[in-house]
């Protein structure tokens, strides 16, 4: 039986991820480098999806790497004692916009970007491997499963909630602010990385291949149940992927700028804060929930049924700064949705390693949970991209001016911008959601 503070260990461990780095690359990402950094739209698409391209290879490789190493801290464990401070390091020079022009600015962005893929990669992989190694017991999966949401949707919040005060409090330029934010929040993910390699333990030790093959690779695409969670993995990160990369836009050219209401600034991190707490809170009653409804994939269904449902009624809500208790009600009831699922997605991995090791008899634990930091990668940055396409396709225009070094953004067309921003947060996101529950449908592990 672990102990409550492994399990807090374990949960640091998704602050870190998904609470802090991958929270701020998914919302502030398009508009950073769009509206601040001073990238063009297309440009802003192309870095996203080349960096996806690289994910494809690097994912499965540090999967494939991690099943085999053997320290005296463990298989995944020293991945997240020794990457934290790079992570962190790294994550800081991402949000820092050097004074260089159009040129020098994407060379930094598409490099440092890329690093950044790497040491997440290389820390994020065997981070969700470790679940497959600190217990046998499939109830305690979904215990330290749904510890690891809590921990990344609280954190999730307190990041979003803190950003525009922090903002404030830092002063200058948005560049400047961006970029001391950068550096405080990568110091925090650094040591949440650190104590989570270090409080945790692996109980179990994999079935290790003998030497390095492609087998465990050709196994893996023979592993019906790891495609179809695959494929409804890709698609729970392209819907919170749309949501998260267009809010940005949409409180900046929906609603005209930030809300101030009774003294709350309400920017877009803070309207995702809504969010977060209502998932951080289902996210714990995620085990609760799927042993009423008697299996992870009837209770996959019906968090899906209900981010479907709420998604189409966002897109019915007038564009008008009066209605914004209206719209945060609904992210409200979308988020109750994602926080019974996002437990379930993690534990359903382990599922699926438990399966292959029985079907195959060595563990690919690594290899299956790279694939789910692939799928939220690809998913996220995807969505990401498609959203700055989608813009400039409706008529948004940025880019850097050469004489100047300064950020220039042009709307073409207001009418439709404001039409494309609306429906990426709504209708995209509700089509997504239907696909998903299709996918269950077909997902045959009926654990």
């Amino acid at each position: 039986m672990a102990k409550f503070s492994e399990k807090i260990g374990y949960a640091l461990g998704d602050a870190a991820a998904g609470g802090i780095t991958w929270k701020v690359m998914s919302i502030a990402f398009p508009l950073f480098f769009t509206n601040i950094f001073g990238l063009t739209v297309a440009d802003t698409a192309t870095l996203m999806l080349v960096a996806r391209l690289f994910d494809v290879i690097t994912d499965p490789m540090m999967g494939a790497i991690a099943d085999r190493t053997q320290s005296k801290w463990g298989t995944y464990r020293p991945w997240l004692i020794f990457g934290a401070i790079p992570l962190g390091i790294i994550f800081a020079l991402l949000l820092y916009t050097p004074d260089f022009g159009p040129v020098g600015k994407r060379i930094w962005a598409y490099s440092m970007y890329l690093l950044m893929m790497v040491v997440y990669t290389a820390v994020n992989v065997p981070y969700g491997s470790l679940l497959g190694v600190m217990t046998s017991d499939d109830n305690e999966k979904n215990q330290f499963s749904a510890y690891r949401m809590v921990g990344a949707y609280a954190m999730g919040f307190v990041t979003l909630l803190s950003f525009p005060y922090l903002q404030k409090l830092v002063g200058g330029t948005e560049s400047h602010q961006y970029a001391v934010l950068g550096a405080i929040l990568g110091g925090v993910a650094a040591l949440g990385t650190l104590a989570c390699g270090l409080l945790t333990k692996e109980r179990l030790k994999p079935v290790r291949a003998e030497k390095f093959s492609f087998k465990p690779f050709a196994d893996l695409v023979k592993n019906k149940p790891w495609i179809y969670l695959t494929l409804i993995g890709i698609c729970t990160n392209f819907f919170n992927g749309f949501r998260y990369a267009v809010a940005g836009y949409m409180l900046q050219y929906c609603l005209h700028g930030d809300v101030t209401v009774s003294g709350l600034i309400i920017n877009y991190t803070v309207f995702m804060t809504f969010g977060e707490v209502t998932c951080m809170i289902f996210g714990a009653l995620s085990p609760a929930f799927t042993k009423w409804v008697g299996s992870k994939k009837k209770a996959f269904t019906w968090a899906a049924v209900i981010c479907a449902v709420t998604s189409i009624g966002f897109f019915f809500i007038p564009m008008d700064p009066a209605w914004i208790w209206v719209m945060v009600a609904c992210v409200i009831l979308t988020s109750i949705g994602i926080g019974f699922y996002s437990p379930l997605l993690w534990s359903m991995y382990a599922d699926v390693a438990d399966y292959a090791t029985e079907k195959n008899g060595t563990s690919s634990t690594g290899l299956i949970f790279s694939s789910g930091t692939m799928a939220q990668k690809f998913g996220s940055a995807i969505s990401g991209a498609l959203v700055a396409v989608f813009l400039g396709i409706a008529g948004f225009v940025s880019g850097t001016d050469a004489a100047t070094g300064q950020t220039v953004v042009t709307i073409t067309n207001e009418p439709a911008v404001r039409t494309m921003i609306w429906s990426l947060f709504s209708l995209f996101p509700a089509a997504i959601a239907l696909l998903i529950i299709l996918l269950l449908r077909l997902y045959p592990i009926k654990k």
